[in-house]
């Protein structure tokens, strides 16, 4: 086993489940924005090579996700008597416990020496929920990376995708978890507002259903855009509101962008998206189209955030503040 010694770079392995990165989301961008973000402060990271494991060249083997299966790569981990941290990006009440795999689920995260959750509600939860102790649970915050403190012209959207009017946006991958058939539904109360979608086809049988419930000729779907590119930006900059109304949040790495380009906002009351906004956002049932409808329409009549309050989301959810509570926490278990 290596063993850090001290004013040596701390060396730690990134792994998560095979299908990851076929349709990344929030979680993916996570991971690499912990990798990019790490090195500025003394840690160096690899992501997992099937082919070249490499675990005993490193301090720490960091898990991301609880997809199932993903119990047996924890528990080869501990076996090799390596420090295992879990990202867990999972929120879990009394109430939807019997949706998930609880037994498997419990099993992986106590092989941790640290679950990594994204606030201190889900840290709370997981915790009540699992019956596992509360110690074994840290909370580092979702980031927001700097190059959403650019602001770019709306007009390179509008003029790349022929947008004309005004519009309601949504960016996350299309399941059932990001609710776009709720919101799909509620644009009936917005008549002079389009829906525009974007990211990646996670279920495209729901997909059709999201395509047949909105309304008539004031739905597109843009398919995924690179998260670094001016474009995405510029579709923050053009819309009239974004909207998030997921059966659950923790909060959505979109959100936090979408609050850093300034814009107003309406997204699920699940999870822990309060923690994170506030006041600063209005929040919906997701179980309710005319909920979102209402939230929306109360989000339009709302001035959209001063770049002072956009600046505050930044500098306290900017990636490289948020790395140095991961790296004192992978000091804490080596």
């Amino acid at each position: 086993m290596r063993v850090q010694t001290g004013g040596e770079e701390l060396k730690v392995l990134f792994s998560t489940y095979p299908m990851a990165f076929h349709t990344p989301g929030g979680g993916e961008v996570q991971l690499l924005a912990y990798r990019d973000h790490l090195p500025q402060i003394g840690v160096d990271v690899t992501l997992f090579d099937l082919w070249n494991p490499r675990f005993d060249q490193h301090d720490v083997v960091h898990f991301f996700s609880c997809v199932g299966g993903s119990v047996h790569f924890c528990h080869f981990v501990r076996n090799l008597r390596k420090p295992l941290v879990i990202t867990s990006s999972l929120w879990i009440t009394e109430e939807t416990r019997h949706l998930y795999p609880i037994d498997e689920i419990r099993h992986q995260l106590s092989l941790a020496d640290r679950v990594i959750t994204n606030s201190e509600m889900e840290s709370d939860t997981l915790a009540r929920v699992l019956e596992l102790d509360r110690s074994k649970f840290a909370a580092v915050y979702n980031g927001v990376d700097e190059v959403f403190q650019k602001r770019p012209t709306p007009d390179l959207f509008r003029s790349t995708f022929n947008v004309r009017g005004r519009f309601v946006l949504n960016v996350g991958n299309i399941e059932p978890r990001k609710n776009q058939l709720g919101l799909a539904q509620a644009m009936a109360s917005l008549p002079d507002h389009e829906l525009i979608l974007i990211g990646h086809i996670r279920d495209a049988a729901y997909f059709d259903k999201v395509k047949d419930a909105a309304p008539e000729g004031r739905f597109r779907y843009l398919g995924p855009l690179d998260h670094h590119s001016e474009l995405l930006r510029s579709a923050y900059q053009a819309c009239d509101l974004f909207c998030l109304p997921s059966t659950l949040e923790t909060p959505g790495l979109a959100a936090l962008e979408a609050a850093t380009q300034g814009c107003r906002q309406v997204i699920t009351e699940e999870g822990s998206t309060r923690e994170y906004f506030g006041n600063d956002a209005i929040y919906v049932s997701p179980k309710d189209p005319q909920a979102i409808a209402s939230g929306l329409r109360q989000a339009l009549s709302m001035s959209a955030p001063t770049a002072t309050q956009a600046g505050q989301i930044y500098e306290r959810f900017a990636w490289i503040r948020v790395v140095e509570k991961l790296k004192s926490i992978y000091e804490g278990v080596i």
